[in-house]
């Protein structure tokens, strides 16, 4: 164990980059797996190359460090799995930064526009529906009143990133498949059309794989694992206003939020 009281701290802290992992995951003991070794190899080469080049081949990648294609091959699924790479084509490149996703009221267009990237929506469906049960309870209606189901494909710079589901009281929305442009943020409807304004939500974060249709309509393996993020969120007078499912690609967003002082 080190010392606390140490005035030479160990050497691993004094490079240590904040938010990785300590001692860059290597055990005190210093024995790795050989694919760990090639992978903090190659994600040297990738800061080197930058965004968007080319990585060389696997099996350039192997006759590089010496090992079998398979050592390389693993390596290389977590990086792809983490978001640091991005197949393209029959290639592998640099991918890009992930999306920083506020956790806050703020829409999804909000967000990635401070970014510097172009938020958009693909619809899928459409519907209107009875609600059951639990839906009512959640959005505050009574059990069978009208309620629209808006399921659509996110995007960021025409990339697909996400999936999201909205359900909203067709009394709250009467006109939403006649006034509501589909590739648009509904948050904005609301608030500029409706003038109906949030005022706070509940959420709930966990990450779950995607099933077979939602990792079609997004583009990604079934294997990928995903952020998925229930919220029912209130207006500014306390009534329930809309229960939204969102998937995000865990390969393509971070999320933030700020942490106040509350007291106790």
């Amino acid at each position: 164990m080190d010392n606390p009281n140490s005035p030479h701290p160990p050497a691993h802290l004094l490079d240590q980059a904040p938010g990785a992992p300590i001692r860059s995951g290597i055990p005190e003991h210093g024995r790795i797996p050989k694919y760990y070794a090639v992978k903090a190899r190659i994600a040297d080469l990738i800061e080197e190359l930058g965004d968007g080049q080319t990585l060389p081949t696997e099996r350039d990648l192997a006759v590089r460090y010496e090992v079998a294609r398979e050592t390389v091959r693993q390596a290389l699924r977590e990086l792809l799995l983490e978001g640091r790479l991005r197949r393209q084509g029959r290639g592998t490149v640099v991918a890009g930064p992930k999306l920083e996703q506020p956790l806050s009221l703020a829409s999804y267009t909000e967000g990635v526009r401070r970014q510097g990237r172009t938020p958009g929506r693909h619809l899928i469906s459409l519907d209107r529906f009875p609600a059951p049960e639990a839906l009512a309870a959640e959005i505050g209606v009574k059990q069978g009143e009208p309620v629209w189901h808006m399921e659509r494909v996110l995007l960021a710079d025409d990339e697909r990133v996400g999936l999201e589901s909205t359900y909203v009281s067709v009394a709250r929305v009467p006109a939403l498949d006649r006034e509501f442009e589909p590739d648009s943020s509904f948050y904005a409807y609301l608030r500029d059309r409706l003038g109906i304004s949030f005022g706070d939500a509940d959420e709930r974060i966990e990450t779950v794989l995607a099933t077979p249709r939602e990792a079609l309509l997004i583009g990604t393996p079934p294997a990928l694992p995903m952020l998925l993020i229930h919220r029912v969120s209130r207006d500014t007078s306390g009534h329930p206003l809309e229960r939204v499912r969102t998937l995000y690609r865990g390969d393509r967003f971070s999320f933030t939020t700020h942490l106040g002082n509350g007291g106790t």
